[in-house]
């Protein structure tokens, strides 16, 4: 091989070498650049992993935050002890137990949604100097809540030594008011009783029946069943009527009223209002099934919640291969239907809101340590569930239940309501069910919804309604 021809060998292997490291240089710069945007995006969920020892290392160089309701009275404190070790404190005990939640024995509740921002001090450099020649921690950041102390007060009263669960939101900001679970436990305690609360299967006390408890429905679901039915007939809805005797028969498939109540001849409206179940397993098997999957869908079953505390997702198993007795107990709510108070909480808002769902908020911002606000959450809408016109149709019907129907208890007040009860049996004893209720108020001019839920009582008219009204009191009052 000649001089020239060994050059021309040399050159073409230094331009595929310099292609080479030119590709590899790209490669790296690509890899680096997503790396990065990566961690941005997910720097709280990173900071949050087990594995992460920056934890420990901020728990060492700040004091947690402090968590307030939304008139600044404290909800979660930290303490330094003797041993400079932190320990958090939460003056209200049992209250908050649930929303707030706990910050030993891992997070739960706010305290593990705000994680990072409670373990991070959004301070000057030099405070931060001046702290660590001083010896001492940076104090960090605060969370101010959504929640109101009356209203949670209030709905934990009402629940007594019941299990079950109460939601309160304002509808036309998607601020979370309250929230209350039963049974509930001490956070100040929960490192002394968490081998007994965890293994607790039976009371499940650390459940936050609100947001992570499933339960049929019962005839609360009458309202998806109605708009399912809407949506079908929307010029000839007011035209329905059905003779209720008491049951509703197809074929072996049999649904029988509560308690067996004959209603008569009814229209659409008193269907609803007096929660017929016959007139709505007739109601449910003429509606497309199709149609009846798509109205599920747009209420978010089987879709993510705009929630950012931990959830259960629902569940209805509907599809063109059920069967008549399946889309019967579905219609009235029973079966395999399952919801969380929570969800039953923002379809009622939605409704209350014509039609128009705003994003849950429960963190309302985030101030540092000497008071300047990082993060302030704006009210925004999250997504329409149902049109202005549908939803001014159901507005009527939950009217109609207040005002002659099994909401009655909630008539004739200083204040107007609407809403929909019901009694969900959840086993094969006629006579055990979960009282509901989910409403809102005043019915012309909505400020608040309700939704509540008391396991093992009875009938919705008589158990949860009553705690119902205790909420709006306390709101109008």
């Amino acid at each position: 091989m000649n001089k020239k021809e060994k050059k021309k060998k040399n050159n073409r292997r230094n331009r595929e070498i310099r292609l080479f490291t030119a590709l590899f240089l790209c490669l790296f710069a690509v890899l680096f650049t997503y790396l990065a945007h990566y961690v941005t995006a997910n720097r709280e969920a990173l900071f949050n992993h087990s594995y992460n020892s920056r934890q420990r290392v901020l728990a060492q160089e700040n004091i947690r935050g402090s968590i307030y309701a939304s008139s600044g009275e404290v909800l979660a404190y930290t303490v330094i002890g003797q041993d400079q070790e932190q320990k958090r404190e939460y003056p209200y005990a049992e209250l908050f137990a649930h929303v707030v939640g706990y910050s030993d024995k891992g997070k739960t509740g706010i305290e593990a949604l705000e994680n990072y921002t409670l373990s991070n001090a959004d301070l000057s450099e030099k405070k931060k100097l001046d702290n660590e020649l001083a010896g001492v921690r940076n104090p960090a950041n605060n969370v101010y809540t959504t929640l109101d102390v009356k209203l949670q007060e209030t709905a934990s009263d009402a629940l007594g030594a019941f299990r079950g669960a109460i939601v309160v939101t304002e509808i036309k900001t998607g601020r979370i008011l309250a929230m209350v679970s039963k049974p509930d436990f001490d956070p100040n305690q929960i490192a002394a009783i968490w081998e007994d609360v965890r293994e607790d299967t039976q009371e499940a006390p650390l459940l936050n029946r609100a947001t992570q408890g499933l339960y049929p429905p019962g005839s609360t679901f009458k309202i998806v069943t109605a708009l399912s039915y809407l949506r079908q007939n929307p010029d000839t809805w007011q035209e329905y009527e059905y003779q209720c005797t008491g049951a509703y028969q197809n074929g072996k498939n049999r649904i029988e009223c509560y308690h067996g109540t004959v209603h008569g001849r009814v229209d659409f409206t008193d269907s609803f209002a007096k929660s017929c179940n016959s007139s709505f397993a007739n109601m449910g098997m003429q509606i497309d099934r199709e149609i009846f999957a798509e109205t599920l869908r747009d209420l978010l079953f089987h879709q993510p919640l705009p929630l950012s505390i931990a959830y259960s997702q629902t569940d209805v198993s509907l599809s063109r291969d059920s069967t008549d007795g399946e889309v019967m107990q579905i219609a009235i709510g029973q079966g395999k239907t399952q919801i969380t108070p929570i969800q039953l909480n923002l379809i009622t808002a939605a409704i209350a809101n014509d039609g128009l769902l705003m994003t849950p908020i429960l963190v309302d911002r985030v101030e540092n340590a000497e008071g300047r606000t990082l993060q302030e959450k704006e009210s925004t809408p999250y997504r329409r569930l149902l049109s202005q016109k549908e939803a001014s149709v159901l507005r009527g019907l939950m009217e109609a239940v207040v005002r002659e129907g099994t909401g009655r208890k909630l008539n004739g007040l200083s204040y107007t309501a609407a809403g929909k009860t019901g009694s969900a049996q959840f086993n094969q004893v006629r006579e055990d069910s979960h009282a509901w209720f989910t409403g809102y108020a005043p019915a012309e001019d909505p400020q608040i919804a309700v939704t509540v839920l008391v396991e093992q009582v009875g009938s919705g008219g008589d158990y949860a309604v009553p705690l119902a009204k205790r909420v709006f009191d306390t709101w109008f009052s």
